[in-house]
């Protein structure tokens, strides 16, 4: 599950910097101003998506920590689990010896 949404994520941030990269091809393109006017549209296009991939890096990042901590809570718990599995089963075949001793 947190591979899939790494995947997605990844996904995500890849799709918007293609995004990105189209607009800014079509801006300059067709739009009719001056060199100078479109050098800073550009560069207010590309400051804007450099803030958005900042957004999205910092999201994915706590995302990622969070299915991380969550996967190690569940790791720790299942690790507890079979740790009383086996000292109980420890228990049971010494209670088993003993038996079999007095016999």
């Amino acid at each position: 599950m947190s591979d899939d949404n790494n995947n997605a994520t990844m996904t995500m941030l890849l799709s918007f910097l293609a995004g990105a990269a189209v607009g800014v091809g079509t801006a300059l393109l067709f739009a009719p101003k001056t060199g100078e006017e479109m050098r800073g549209k550009i560069k207010d296009l590309a400051d804007d998506a450099v803030e958005k991939i900042k957004e999205y890096a910092t999201e994915a990042q706590d995302k990622i920590r969070a299915s991380y901590e969550d996967g190690k809570e569940v790791v720790l718990e299942k690790k507890s689990i079979i740790t009383s599995a086996i000292e109980a089963g420890k228990e049971a075949m010494e209670r088993e010896k003993e038996k079999q001793k007095a016999v």
